[in-house]
């Protein structure tokens, strides 16, 4: 049985190299021109504070280390 039903049109579409890169590459512009981006605001703000979460995770992660490798150090000596 072909069952056509639920495909998408991109789907459908096979592009045979290299003829089909020219058609790829125009689809893609079109749904990049379809993106909304944030405000450089709002990004500048997440990003910084993704950075601080980083920082701050990485402390902690880093004295829970130095702490259980001094434990483990103390107990086998």
């Amino acid at each position: 049985m072909d069952n056509k039903k639920g495909t998408t049109e991109s789907a459908k579409k096979s592009y045979s190299f290299p003829f089909g890169i020219r058609a790829f590459l125009l689809e893609v512009r079109n749904e990049f021109r379809k993106i909304v981006w944030p405000p450089r605001k709002t990004t500048a703000g997440l990003t910084g504070f993704v950075i601080l979460l980083v920082i701050v995770i990485s402390v902690y992660l880093g004295s829970v280390d130095l702490l259980l490798g001094k434990l483990v150090s103390s107990v086998l000596h």
